[in-house]
């Protein structure tokens, strides 16, 4: 069914019909219960403090023994918030977080050379991110720091980082 056609549809349907769809898919699909939750009662801070403690144990596990160090838990925080409308500056937190705490593992621990390509991917979704949005003046500085950070820990791919940095100044 094309956008056009459900319009069609959902202007010819009295308003009980509408707001009874409405009540199904909402208790019928989570994503819709999750979507209109978030959009009448946001609660941002609390998901962005959520995130950041699943992917500090990503890294520093509370309950097992072994990390898994995976970079995909923040990205599917990272995208989830995207897809409900998180604010900017919230996201690039957690962006910015997941760098910062990878960070510190590498420096705990081996870390495969896959950790610093899929950290570099990560600093350049940041670096972007920030820009579009126009929040350097706000987060120059950790971008910064994390740059410096893989220079002093001596990280494969330097140039990758140098390169992403460039579009920061």
């Amino acid at each position: 069914m094309s956008k056009r056609q459900l319009k069609k549809y959902l202007n010819e349907l009295p308003k009980d019909a509408l707001q009874e769809q409405l009540v199904d898919l909402y208790e019928r699909f989570p994503v819709v219960k999750e979507y209109y939750d978030f959009i009448f009662n946001p609660k941002e801070d609390k998901l962005v403090q959520e995130a950041k403690t699943k992917i500090s144990n990503e890294y520093f596990p509370v309950k097992r023994r072994k990390p898994k160090a995976r970079r995909s838990v923040a990205q599917k925080f990272i995208k989830h918030f995207l897809k409900l409308g998180v604010e900017a500056p919230l996201i690039a937190e957690v962006m910015l977080f997941n760098l910062e705490v990878a960070q510190v593992f590498s420096r705990e621990r081996n870390v495969p050379d896959a950790f610093y390509k899929s950290m570099l991917n990560s600093f350049n979704e940041v670096v972007q991110f920030v820009a579009y949005n126009n929040l350097l003046s706000e987060y120059k500085e950790r971008i910064v720091q994390i740059y410096q950070e893989t220079q002093d820990q001596n990280w494969p791919l330097k140039e990758g980082f140098s390169h992403a940095l460039d579009a920061v100044d």
